[in-house]
């Protein structure tokens, strides 16, 4: 992985961990797929659409993001990532001719000037080491009327007090990462490259729930970065604790209480930044 990624990234989504976080990390709602599609129609383009997505992960959003009912627009999309471990479930899980994925970053990303119609970044932008660099990469890969699109979801702890038990036990071992729930990549809107080269972001939430079950919440816990670096007793600990803030079940609204199943509240958010 390049030198220039977060250390608790590059060991919580190292080899070995990307596996479980492709199957237990969630994906996107429609309506924030059908709204990033709205912004590639926006810039003019009258060609297939060119994508790049920078932290493309093992695919998780690039999936649902091909799965939409306007994907036959796409001509071709570049998926660029860190981390090889997640490259190599992304080969496995995303087959179709018109993605490649190659290694980069977020300021280096390997791509031709003005190629691309759009730059996605899905769940992943808060590890960002330097964003005014980051922004002048953006700049310099896009056309004229392209857009960057961050999108990330997360946990609603305003939907149930249980959600906001579980993530106050979780975010206990984020170590000062550079979390997305800390808003410290809102710096990126106030560097000199963004304002150079972009208009004020334009910004929408989703408010929706996903079903939940005791091993789905559990699970996913274990996929936050600095949860995977933890010593398996450390880990066990977190996993009994939010059983236990689960059997609890504060604000828990059952889908079939019978099997198990319960609402498990998110949120999305979409932010849109148009080239100048």
């Amino acid at each position: 992985m390049a030198t220039n990624v977060h250390t608790v990234a590059q060991t919580g989504f190292g080899t070995g961990t990307n596996e479980l976080y492709d199957r237990a990390r969630p994906s996107y709602p429609v309506a924030s797929l059908d709204q990033i599609y709205g912004v590639a129609k926006s810039t003019g383009s009258t060609e297939g659409l060119h994508i790049v997505e920078i932290g493309a992960g093992t695919g998780i959003f690039t999936r649902a993001f091909l799965a939409h009912k306007e994907a036959e627009t796409i001509a071709r999309l570049k998926a660029v990532e860190p981390s090889e471990g997640m490259r190599d479930v992304f080969t496995k899980t995303v087959n179709n001719p018109i993605v490649t994925i190659q290694e980069g970053t977020f300021d280096s990303t390997g791509v031709d000037d003005g190629w691309a119609d759009l730059v996605i970044i899905a769940q992943a932008f808060h590890w960002c080491p330097d964003y005014d660099k980051a922004c002048a990469e953006f700049a310099r890969i896009l056309k004229k009327n392209g857009a960057v699109i961050f999108i990330w979801n997360l946990e609603d702890r305003e939907g149930a007090a249980w959600v906001a038990s579980l993530r106050d036990r979780v975010e206990s071992h984020e170590q000062g990462t550079p979390q997305f729930r800390l808003d410290l990549w809102r710096a990126a809107f106030g560097t000199t490259s963004y304002l150079s080269s972009f208009e004020p972001q334009h910004e929408t939430t989703y408010e929706y729930h996903l079903l939940g079950t005791v091993p789905i919440v559990t699970t996913r816990a274990q996929t936050k970065s600095y949860i995977a670096v933890l010593p398996a007793d450390e880990k066990a600990k977190v996993v009994e604790d939010v059983k236990g803030i689960l059997a609890k079940g504060e604000g828990m609204k059952w889908i079939d209480e019978a099997k198990g199943e319960f609402e498990y509240p998110y949120k999305t958010l979409v932010i849109v930044s148009k080239r100048k």
